[in-house]
């Protein structure tokens, strides 16, 4: 059987590797991503500063490695080839594609100067090719990142670091430079509802009390009528109260090894953004925050409804860091409601009728939305690849073109094709221009430069 996987994420790996682990019957795998690098969110989006998480890599290598897998980067689907081409040449097809486009605020001016999502501000400085160019003006002192998951956590984080801090990591070159330079000394995190349903990982909040130049500060009156366990606790949302308690009771002007710290990082609750306020050349002043109540749904959610008290912040940059959404594919359904490739359990389905479209599937947040940690895909993507071998009886019997017949087209029509060799020699150059600073990498943040160095090596 021969499957095409859109994407080289971590979903789309996992689905490769349960696919081709399989005894009952022999599976090709070629990957599709559009990019000359694998690995997706690991690359792309996961913070430089945790690098630990990033060496999940070396299990894609390994599945990578099998003898009937393909890595087929530079490669766009619906640019370089048709989804209708795909199903010709596949018995197969898996959508892999993640969440690349992002949720908005809806709000006045959220398209003025200095207000980013923090999908640009990630991508900026991961050295995601596609926002190497994003114009972000660190000159302000004062930043709202609005949301409270860890994306929002991430980027509070990174503008926050030290220049030494960084220089460790594999932030993007440019963004280092930029960040070396920020005058960004507060960020204030704003979240709709209160602390017990934030989202953001013990782990993550936990990390802003271990930092080299910043003082974690949260009013008291944030935490009133929160239930704090007395122990650590044990649900993730006992130990963000916990960790939220330490920061409320902490002293002011904690030192570090230089003095006082200078850089501040606030945790605002109950509050919503209503307006992005402008100054006098378009960039932002500032930013209308209404101030929230909780109140239970029936079926038992938790939800934030606008009082009509609002307050204005005075901030410079506004990241909104509200959630994801998957990018519509042309030829591919699409779920508008929950912005998601339309499926019912991984299969893909027209979004009205709800039929299945034989032997199309999708894993990752491209099926769920952005949920889940990376380890997580594992077990969700297998899950999926269980229900492609039930619908694969008498599959094989179908006649496709050569293997090699979708390289001829495609290099018929002008792609440089990357393979998972190309990416590895790609890789050492990363890695040796790293070793420069004293950090694991160094990006290659253009395509063309991406292509260049393969054309040498």
């Amino acid at each position: 059987m021969r499957v095409a996987i859109i994407g080289s994420g971590p979903a789309g790996f996992y689905a490769a590797e349960a696919l081709l682990r399989r005894t009952d019957t022999v599976v090709h795998v070629d990957m599709f991503e559009r990019l000359p690098t694998p690995y997706g969110l690991v690359r792309g989006g996961v913070a430089p500063d945790h690098q630990s998480i990033k060496a999940v890599t070396r299990v894609y290598e390994k599945t990578a490695a099998r003898p009937t897998f393909r890595f087929m980067g530079n490669v766009c689907l619906g640019r370089d080839v048709t989804v209708d081409e795909l199903r010709r040449h596949y018995h197969q097809i898996v959508y892999a594609v993640g969440n690349e486009a992002d949720r908005r605020l809806g709000i006045p001016c959220e398209g003025i100067a200095r207000c980013t999502p923090a999908t640009v501000f990630i991508g900026w400085y991961n050295g995601h090719p596609d926002y190497r160019h994003a114009k972000i003006d660190l000159s302000v002192s004062r930043v709202a990142v609005v949301g409270n998951g860890n994306v929002a956590i991430d980027a509070a984080r990174i503008l926050l670091r030290t220049p030494t801090e960084l220089e460790k990591t594999d932030v993007a070159a440019h963004a280092l430079e930029a960040l070396r330079s920020s005058q960004v000394r507060e960020v204030y995190i704003l979240g709709r509802r209160g602390p017990e349903q934030a989202s953001f990982t013990p782990p993550e909040l936990k990390e802003f009390g271990e930092m080299e130049d910043v003082d974690p500060i949260i009013a008291p009156e944030e935490l009133a009528g929160c239930v704090i366990p007395e122990a650590a606790g044990n649900t993730q949302q006992e130990k963000n109260l916990k960790i939220l308690q330490s920061f409320a009771t902490r002293q002011p002007g904690i030192k570090n090894h230089l003095g006082e710290k200078t850089k501040k990082l606030h945790l605002r609750f109950l509050v919503s953004p209503t307006e992005i306020i402008a100054d006098a050349d378009g960039n932002v002043a500032g930013l209308v925050l209404e101030k929230n109540r909780l109140e239970i749904q029936p079926d038992g959610t938790v939800s934030a409804r606008g009082t009509g008290e609002t307050e204005v912040l005075e901030v410079g940059m506004v990241l909104p860091a509200i959630g994801f959404a998957a990018k519509r594919i042309v030829g591919v359904p699409y779920d508008e409601k929950a912005r998601v490739i339309a499926n019912e359990d991984g299969r893909v389905v027209d979004p009205v009728s709800r039929s299945v479209i034989a032997n199309e599937y999708v894993v990752g947040w491209a099926r769920t939305g952005p949920q889940g940690l990376i380890g997580s895909h594992k077990g969700a993507s297998a899950h999926v690849v269980e229900h492609m071998i039930a619908d694969s009886a008498r599959l094989e019997a179908r006649e496709l073109p050569e293997r090699e017949a979708i390289g001829s087209l495609l290099r018929q029509r002008g792609v440089q094709i990357v393979s998972f060799n190309d990416w590895k020699r790609l890789d050492d150059v990363e890695v040796a221009r790293g070793e420069r600073r004293g950090a694991p990498r160094d990006k290659i943040v253009d395509i063309e430069a991406m292509l260049a160095v393969l054309a040498q090596h």
